[in-house]
């Protein structure tokens, strides 16, 4: 039990790492409070392999490590100021995305399965939490918010709705015996 308990521990913390890590590749868009990141696409692939409680602790580490000040949210930015500003509701986005996927995916590997999940979980259910939080934060009401805050970014979510869903079969695949 307890070598279980660890495995399981060492994953949740490394896609905490690698959400982290994506979160510095950002590039900040000069029409859009919200910039560009990989992070969808890791908080998309943490779902598609992590079941959807051990996807929302890795989520979940991220988010507190951010809150108490460590240098993860995008661009390198920390704090409660980050976490409840106008890009806030993406982060906890991020946090009902994964277990969305992560419920929706299904035991079976099935690429078209976690196509539909991560489309639902990793864009519906971030952007339902996201684009309203911009649009209350800064006021622009919920049409600005979308134009600014998801539609830039539905070509390339969906290019990695693919991308995740396709390393998912694989890494699912090969890592049965691990996860």
């Amino acid at each position: 039990m307890r070598q279980t308990n660890t495995k399981r521990m060492t994953i949740i913390a490394l896609f905490a790492a690698l959400i982290s890590v994506s979160s510095y590749l950002s590039i900040p868009l000069p029409f859009s409070p919200v910039p560009l990141t990989l992070q969808t696409f890791v908080i998309m692939l943490a779902g598609l392999v992590l079941a959807p409680v051990e996807a929302a602790a890795s989520v979940g580490v991220f988010l507190l490590l951010g809150a108490v000040g460590l240098p993860v949210f995008s661009g390198g930015t920390a704090g409660f100021g980050v976490l409840f500003g106008a890009t806030g509701g993406y982060l906890f986005g991020f946090l009902a995305g994964a277990v969305v996927i992560g419920l929706l995916k299904g035991k079976e590997i099935s690429f078209v399965r976690m196509l539909i999940a991560t489309t639902i979980g990793g864009i519906v259910v971030v952007y339902a939490i996201g684009v309203p939080w911009l649009a209350s934060f800064t006021g622009m009401g919920l049409s600005g918010a979308f134009t600014v805050g998801a539609l830039p970014f539905l070509i390339g979510d969906a290019i990695k709705v693919f991308v995740a869903a396709t390393t998912a079969v694989t890494l699912r695949k090969q890592l049965k015996h691990i996860l």
